[in-house]
């Protein structure tokens, strides 16, 4: 297998371009980006377990579609140890061909599946502000479940066949795992991925914002009519779920999928010469990090659009402070004591109203 791969490669590095000359730089600070991504998404994404666990039974739509959100998220985390190992090496990759696969596999599952499941908790959103007695019956727990169910066959259709092709590419002395020169040869790779781009980012993200824009317009129209409307709890927690979603696109998945389009479309004009390779496997390797910090992101949603998980975060927030200011009571002077204690009231006020909004 392994000598397959090495011949193969011989012959795709023909051209004799440097698609890693940033590899001493990327040793550095993409492991130290992974690293800060694992402790971040997976503390983060196991408190939201957590909550959610205990109240299996009382389940609604949104709690769903966050919980599927959830189990991405921890599973692409628990494979981030492997691929910090593999930064740190310098783009080498000794664990074999089937980790190399099943690493790569997870690392698609999880974009493909934040991206569904982040567009279905706008639409759920939508309906349940903008339709909800029209379209209430998609929000009920069993259909629900059925949506769950075929996203994730959606996103295994699109994932799986990954399993059908080695993901190594052997450079000199390295061995790289799911790099993009491996796959660059391929003359149909343009049409490829500007398809795959249009199905897994273009659609999603043209949904968020027809439900976004439709939640606005319906928000406004309501609010000229009654304006106890936009003080409305569900209100608020509607337009806070899709806000972040969008700002989890915007800074996680746009950069990476405009990055492949601009680079797509290029190839389709001419064939790009060795420095516009470097550069583009440089963004891709940038823009690929931000959209793994998805994982850390996706906490923000959970806080707003599920009600448990925002009350243990808070709950937890106030009693860090307190237990701040019992220790600056303890070791301040008789005269500021009296201080302390206040400020300690004043934020736990302060903490227990926002619990309750």
């Amino acid at each position: 297998m392994m000598q397959s791969i090495i011949s193969e490669n011989m012959t795709n590095n023909s051209e004799n371009c440097d698609w890693y000359a940033h590899r001493s730089t990327a040793r550095i600070l993409m492991p130290l980006h992974y690293s800060i991504v694992f402790v971040v998404g997976l503390l983060g994404n196991a408190l939201a377990l957590h909550v959610i666990r205990p109240n299996l039974k009382k389940m609604n739509s949104t709690t769903l579609y966050s919980t599927n959100l959830v189990i991405s998220d921890i599973l692409f985390t628990l494979s981030l140890p492997m691929r910090i190992v593999y930064y740190a090496l310098g783009f080498h990759w000794p664990m074999g061909d089937a980790l190399c696969r099943i690493n790569g596999l997870i690392f698609y599952i999880n974009t493909y599946a934040g991206v569904n499941f982040m567009t279905c908790l706008s639409v759920d959103r939508f309906i349940a502000v903008v339709l909800p007695l029209r379209f209430s019956r998609f929000r009920k727990v069993q259909n629900v479940k059925k949506i769950c169910v075929a996203v994730w066959i959606i996103v295994m259709a699109q994932t799986l066949p990954l399993l059908a092709k080695s993901m190594l590419e052997v450079d000199g002395d390295y061995i790289a795992c799911m790099e993009y020169p491996t796959i660059d040869k391929n003359e149909n790779l343009p049409y490829m991925l500007l398809g795959a781009v249009f199905i897994g980012y273009v659609i999603p993200v043209v949904t968020i914002l027809v439900c976004y824009s439709g939640l606005c317009w319906k928000l406004h129209f309501s609010a000229k009519q009654n304006h106890l409307t936009e003080k409305s709890g569900r209100n608020k927690k509607a337009i806070s779920v899709i806000f972040f979603v969008i700002l989890v696109f915007v800074i996680c998945f746009s950069p990476y999928h405009i990055d492949i389009i601009q680079y797509m479309v290029k190839k389709l004009h001419h064939h790009p010469n060795c420095s516009e390779k470097l550069a583009f496997q440089v963004s891709l390797h940038i823009t690929v990090c931000l959209m793994n910090f998805n994982s850390c992101m996706d906490p923000f949603i959970y806080f707003f659009a599920c009600k448990g998980y925002k009350r243990k975060v808070m709950k937890m927030m106030r009693r860090q402070v307190s237990t701040s200011f019992s220790s600056v009571v303890r070791t301040s002077p008789d005269g500021s004591s009296r201080d302390a204690i206040d400020n300690n009231r004043i934020v736990s006020v302060l903490l227990t109203n926002k619990l309750k909004s």
